[in-house]
């Protein structure tokens, strides 16, 4: 794993969070539709690297340069990783820490 590259904070509402966040100074990366019928709203600062999805849930997306070398070490750790899902945005995979916390590694395209 590389960096944190998203921070996924859960929301009431997307659109009103999307612009509290406007407001405070950050950018819209990226809005939308995902593949659960919402709206996917990543914003970030306009200097940073790392970026919030405004979500339905919590969880902490790792950027990584091979999904399949990351996943292959990790389970020789006895960490266990959810398959990987292709994606036009990349490749991501879910795996759940100790106390149930949501992390994600995704391999961008290309990548």
């Amino acid at each position: 794993m590389k960096s944190a590259e998203i921070i996924m904070l859960p929301v009431k509402d997307r659109q009103k969070a999307k612009e509290f966040y406007l407001k405070l100074g950050f950018r819209l990366i990226m809005e939308a539709p995902d593949e659960h019928g919402d709206t996917w709203i990543q914003v970030g600062l306009p200097d940073g690297n790392t970026t919030i999805a405004l979500a339905g849930f919590a969880g902490l997306i790792f950027e990584t340069d091979n999904i399949d070398n990351e996943i292959e070490a990790l389970k020789k750790k006895g960490i266990d990783v959810g398959k990987i899902d292709n994606t036009p945005w990349g490749r991501f995979a879910w795996l759940k820490d100790i106390d149930g916390n949501g992390l994600c590694l995704h391999q961008k395209q290309g990548g």
